[in-house]
């Protein structure tokens, strides 16, 4: 169990995250020493609360990380596995281009808290069980592997980064994007010709 920080500490603790947010947002690197600076607290605050500056990243990124994990979870609960898979896909990729410490985060490594390391975990495990039972329903290729989600999703959101635009086309971009994507994982209806080249 993780004992409560003061009332002082947590607001330290809640600022740093703040200032860490915002530069993340502005595409700044996190330094330690810039973030205590900005935040009006002593260096050593900072490093009390976060020890390294991937800590501190992880540490901006776990809500995003968390909502995915609890999306995954629901989107078992649909009795649709096309569907389950594709809105679980969505929800991912919109998240990788609208959190820019997202994309980071899940392609490190290693890991700073054990905490990003179980979150990445319900990821892939969710991501590979909806996977799963789409392909046992025939819904989409048998070749794709669960391995190759995470790298797919990656760059899709590193297609649109380099396509731009305000936040609201850089959804719109991601979700033309992943629609022709999962265009490509449909398998062939039964009684469909492939279409003559």
């Amino acid at each position: 169990m993780t004992t409560p920080l003061r009332k002082d500490a947590a607001r330290n603790w809640d600022r740093i995250v703040s200032v860490a947010r915002t530069l993340v947002d502005r595409g700044e690197p996190l330094q330690l020493n810039d973030v205590a600076r900005r935040t009006g607290v002593g260096v050593g605050t900072v490093y009390r609360h976060f020890p390294t500056p991937e800590a501190l990243l992880e540490t901006v990124a776990a809500p995003c990380l968390e909502d995915l994990a609890v999306h995954g979870e629901q989107a078992m609960a649909d009795t649709d596995p096309r569907r389950a898979l594709e809105g679980f896909l969505l929800r991912t990729v919109e998240a990788q281009v609208t959190d820019a410490s997202l994309a980071p985060v899940t392609a490190a490594v290693t890991d700073a808290l054990p905490r990003t390391t179980e979150l990445k975990h319900s990821l892939r495990s969710a991501g590979t069980r909806l996977l799963d039972r789409a392909r046992d329903a025939g819904t989409v290729r048998p070749d794709l592997d669960a391995a190759d989600l995470v790298p797919l999703m990656c760059g899709i959101a590193h297609a649109v980064d380099v396509h731009g635009g305000t936040p609201a086309d850089r959804i719109d971009t991601a979700r033309r994007y992943l629609a022709a994507f999962l265009g490509g994982l449909r398998t062939t209806p039964p009684n469909t010709a492939p279409p003559n080249t």
